[in-house]
C-alpha cells in the first residue's frame, strides 16, 4: 500500500460508517426482479420466429441472447459503461472509456465461444458536447481495432432536461458455429477453474465507489499515490479478454485449440453471482481457494467505506474478470496458452457438488444468494 494511504487512512476512519450498494442508489433485489420481467416478455416474442430463419434459443442465465442461423448462431448481447463516465466527464480524461465499453459486451459474447464483429453505440446526453463525444469515440475506435470489431453505426440523441448527464451503451452482434457454442451443460465434478486477473473496477459497482470517496469528502483529482490522482486509478481501463480467448477458442472457421466448458464474465453480481448462471445442475458448486487476490485499491476502498466481504464481491469484480471451466487434463495446457495471450491466470479451483461457490475465506455463496462465512 502507498504510504501517503496508509497515512491517510487512519483519518478517514475516524469517523463509523458503513457503505452498501443499496445506499448509493442501486438496488440489486429490485435489478434482479426487473430482469426476470424483462426475460420473461422477451421470451414471449420467441414464438413470433417460428418457422422461420432466425429463432431464438431459450438460454436462462446467459451472457448473451442466440439466434440460430442455420449453419451458426448469432450473438446479441448490450451494456454501457454505467456511471464510470460521471469521472471520465468530471476528470475530462476519456482515453479508456470506449476499451469499457467495449469489454462489457464482447465479453459477454466470448462467454458462448462466439466473435463479436460489430458494435454500434449510442449516446443520450441532456446537451451534445462534440469534444467529448469525439475524445470517447476515438477510444472506442482504438478498442475495435484492438479486437478486430467494426462500427457499423450508432446515435446521438440530446434529451435537453430528461437527463443532466451524458449516459454510453453499446449492442454487439457475434457468430459462432453450432458445434462451438459453450453452454456449460458438461460441466462435472472434478472439472479445474481457471481464474483471469483483473486489476481495475472495468464497468460495475461505481455507485458504490463515488458513494464512498463523497463520504469521506476524497475528490477525483486528489492525489491516489506520488503519481496517480483517484480519478486516473478508477478511470484504469477494462481489460478486454474476448481476442486472446479467440485465439484460443479459434475466431469463425477457425480450429479450436482446447476444449472448455464454460467461461463467466464477471460483472455486475460480483464472481458468485455470475458462475451461477453456468452451471446447468442446481448440485453443482464450486471450490476457489486460489482467486485472485482483491487489487490495492479495492481493499483501500472496502476499508473507508468498512465495507463487508460479502458486499464488496457482490458489488466488484475482486481481482478476477473472467473464470473459465475446463477438464482436469486441460488445465495445465490451458494456462500455457492463456500466457502466450499475456492474459494473467492461475488455477483457481474445482466444480464440486455443494451447490455453493466458496472463495477462500471469504464465504460461502449458493444459489439462493445465501452466504455463510467460512
Amino acid at each position: 500500500m502507498h504510504e501517503n494511504i496508509e497515512l491517510l487512512l487512519p483519518t478517514l476512519f475516524s469517523s463509523f460508517f458503513m457503505a452498501t450498494y443499496k445506499d448509493s442508489g442501486v438496488d440489486i433485489s429490485k435489478g434482479d426482479r426487473a430482469s426476470q420481467s424483462a426475460y420473461h416478455y422477451a421470451k414471449k416474442t420467441f414464438s413470433s420466429r417460428k418457422g422461420l430463419k432466425g429463432t431464438p434459443l431459450i438460454q436462462d442465465g446467459g451472457f448473451a441472447g442466440a439466434i440460430d442461423m442455420g449453419e451458426y448462431y448469432m450473438l446479441n448481447c448490450c451494456d454501457g459503461v454505467g456511471t464510470k463516465i460521471d469521472i471520465a466527464i468530471e476528470t475530462q480524461n476519456f482515453t479508456g472509456l470506449g476499451f469499457d465499453l467495449l469489454a462489457m459486451t464482447v465479453d459477454d459474447a466470448i462467454c458462448s465461444g462466439s466473435e463479436v464483429i460489430s458494435i454500434t453505440n449510442t449516446f443520450d446526453t441532456n446537451s451534445v458536447n462534440p469534444d467529448e463525444i469525439e475524445e470517447m469515440m476515438k477510444s472506442l475506435c482504438n478498442a475495435c481495432i484492438q479486437e478486430k470489431v467494426v462500427i457499423p453505426g450508432g446515435e446521438i440523441a440530446e434529451l435537453g432536461n430528461t437527463l443532466n448527464k451524458t449516459i454510453w451503451n453499446s449492442s454487439a452482434v457475434g457468430i459462432v458455429e453450432k458445434e462451438k457454442f459453450i453452454t456449460g451443460e458438461n460441466i462435472e465434478e472434478g472439472d479445474h477453474v481457471i481464474a483471469l486477473q483483473e486489476t481495475g473496477f472495468r464497468s460495475n459497482g461505481f455507485s458504490l465507489i463515488r458513494h464512498i470517496l463523497k463520504e469521506k469528502n476524497i475528490s477525483f483529482h486528489d492525489a491516489y499515490d506520488e503519481k496517480n490522482t483517484w480519478g486516473e486509478m478508477l478511470l484504469t481501463p477494462s481489460k478486454i479478454y474476448h481476442a486472446g480467448l479467440l485465439n484460443i477458442l479459434g475466431r469463425f472457421d477457425e480450429k479450436r485449440k482446447i476444449d472448455v466448458k464454460g467461461i463467466v464474465h464477471v460483472t455486475g453480481g460480483g464472481l458468485a453471482g455470475n458462475f451461477f448462471r453456468i452451471l446447468k445442475s442446481k448440485k453443482l458448486g464450486a471450490s476457489l481457494p486460489n482467486i485472485f487476490p482483491m487489487p490495492e485499491i479495492m481493499n483501500i476502498l472496502q476499508k473507508l467505506g468498512n465495507v463487508t466481504d460479502e458486499e464488496a464481491y457482490k458489488t466488484w469484480n475482486g481481482g478476477n474478470g473472467m473464470l473459465i471451466v475446463c477438464g482436469k487434463n486441460e488445465s495445465e495446457e490451458l494456462l500455457q496458452l492463456l500466457k502466450k495471450e499475456n492474459i494473467s491466470a492461475q488455477l483457481a479451483g474445482k466444480i464440486n457438488t455443494s451447490g455453493k461457490i466458496e472463495h477462500g475465506n471469504f464465504g460461502a455463496f449458493s444459489d439462493e444468494k445465501m452466504i455463510t462465512f467460512i
